[in-house]
């Protein structure tokens, strides 16, 4: 499986790429592959500023829904609108053409608290 070092991690599978002031969230390789044929996303909470670990939307796999939970705090500035029609890039791309939202970061310190490629390729096992 694929865990770019450029990235963090969470414990529940999201993943996370800095861009200045914003930031790029998705769900890894590992948990696309654990969540099987993703059919649908739902994410409602463009504009909103969310904290740390709040649920932002949801992801429907064939077998299962889960919960997404956003890395750091922020403002929900963008979601990627090629998974209305195509939520199978996150299964063929988890870390580039399906990547989720992105935000505006409200405490980047928050980033310290999270997992490197490494640390979470030990903590899937």
């Amino acid at each position: 499986m694929n865990f770019p070092s450029n990235l963090k991690y969470t414990r529940d599978h999201e993943w996370i790429r800095v861009e200045g002031e914003t930031a790029c969230v998705g769900i890894t390789d590992h948990a696309q592959n654990e969540l099987g044929e993703i059919v649908y996303i739902d994410i409602t909470t463009q504009g909103e500023t969310l904290r740390r670990e709040e649920v932002f939307g949801t992801i429907e796999a064939v077998k299962t829904v889960s919960d997404l939970f956003l890395p750091v705090s922020g403002e929900v500035l963008e979601l990627n609108g090629e998974l209305e029609d195509r939520p199978e890039l996150v299964n063929s791309s988890p870390y580039e053409a399906g990547w989720l939202i992105r935000i505006r970061m409200t405490d980047p310190s928050e980033l310290d608290a999270l997992l490197s490629a490494e640390e979470y390729r030990q903590l899937i096992g």
